[in-house]
């Protein structure tokens, strides 16, 4: 019979014996041994688990102190509400210091859009940069160099600018791609710049600019999404506090042209009389996908303790997450989005966030109510 002391139950209801001898291998007396348990996947992933469920679950820790304990931690919690506090200056600060440096980007991004728009032709100067076919080009002769800039100048002479630089953007971002349908690509093909101007204060935030070329879909010149931002900790959770969060956009309306709306399509429905049984076919007006749907945002409530549903929460939670991911990636560093570089630099440090993830979740610190005296020491940390 199996020595109690040494019988391990895991959460899968299953019991393993686990014997002090080593000698014996899984399966050949129906014995498994500590270390190959702790080594089968399934019983780790009940371990797992259960250790899951513990993390951020109280343990009444806090509650058992002393109250003159717990008299102090009331202290501590109100001074770090003043540092919150102080935060929250620093985050308005830090808005005022990205509105100042944000003027001297502006001439940078102006000069980029007349070289995709072919406005200004860049001289060798400024087109000096290491190629990405460097090593190619040095084995080629000289005489063969120049008569491959004479075939593609002669091939590309019509060619302006950077042909569907936005689009081609647009396609590459995850997000952006999944709101661009295919009858949206010949409008994006027109779309010549996207700006940014902000506004410091009543309220913080900042607004997006669209610039189209003339086009055959709407009038517009410039259509704009803007974004308002508040920056104090919320009375109800004040340590929720990370700093700006924006709580309100506005879309603005498009001037279609006649029979080009993109956000809208006419399906067809059939009706029966209820008395005299005749069907009839009519034809509704319903909502179509389309990136344009960008610009009609859900509306939000002016009552800030005004309820909204879960799918238009949801709705709103992805737009601001796109306003902002625009504003602050896409618009400073539209040519590496362009390329791809931009994307293979945040594969790789969504690997490494991943990394530190699964790291996180084995630290029994996460618990929310820690309790110290129930802690083990690490022997690596022990003083020599």
């Amino acid at each position: 019979m199996a020595d109690p002391e040494k019988q391990m139950v895991v959460e899968d209801g299953s019991d393993h014996e686990d014997l002090s001898s080593d000698d014996e291998a899984p399966g050949a007396g129906g014995h498994v041994n500590a270390s190959s348990l702790l080594q089968d996947p399934a019983v780790m992933a009940a371990l797992q688990g259960k250790l899951g469920a513990m993390v951020g679950t109280p343990s009444g820790y806090v509650a058992s102190l002393p109250a003159p304990v717990r008299r102090r931690i009331k202290a501590l919690k109100k001074l770090q509400l003043e540092a919150t506090k102080i935060e929250a200056k620093f985050y308005e600060e830090v808005h005022q210091l990205e509105c100042k440096y944000h003027e001297l980007y502006t001439p940078i991004y102006s000069k980029r859009t007349t070289i995709t728009t072919g406005d200004h032709e860049p001289t060798d100067a400024e087109s000096e940069w290491p190629s990405d076919s460097e090593d190619e080009d040095e084995v080629l002769s000289e005489e063969v160099k120049e008569k491959a800039k004479l075939d593609e100048a002669n091939k590309n002479e019509d060619v302006k600018g950077i042909p569907s630089f936005w689009l081609t953007i647009f396609k590459n971002v995850e997000m952006l791609a999944e709101m661009v349908q295919e009858s949206d690509e010949p409008v994006l093909e027109s779309l010549t710049d996207i700006t940014v101007t902000f506004s410091e204060k009543d309220p913080m935030g900042f607004t997006l600019h669209f610039h189209f070329a003339p086009n055959q879909f709407f009038t517009n010149s410039i259509l704009t999404k803007c974004y308002e931002m508040k920056c104090e900790p919320p009375e109800d959770d004040p340590f929720s506090f990370e700093g700006p969060e924006i709580f309100k956009c506005t879309g603005c309306p498009i001037d279609w042209s006649k029979g080009k709306n993109l956000t809208v399509k006419q399906v067809k429905k059939k009706q029966k009389h209820k008395s005299k049984g005749s069907v009839r076919t009519i034809t509704k007006q319903v909502k179509a996908d389309s990136f344009f749907n960008f610009f009609d945002p859900p509306a939000v409530p002016d009552d800030p303790n005004a309820e909204v549903d879960e799918d238009t929460q949801a709705l709103l939670t992805a737009d601001f997450e796109i306003g902002h991911y625009i504003r602050e990636r896409i618009v400073p560093r539209a040519v590496l989005f362009f390329t791809g570089e931009a994307l293979e630099d945040e594969s790789d440090c969504e690997e490494e966030e991943s990394d530190e993830d699964e790291d996180d979740d084995d630290n029994s610190d996460n618990d929310a109510d820690f309790d110290p005296s129930k802690a083990q020491a690490n022997p690596e940390c022990k003083q020599q």
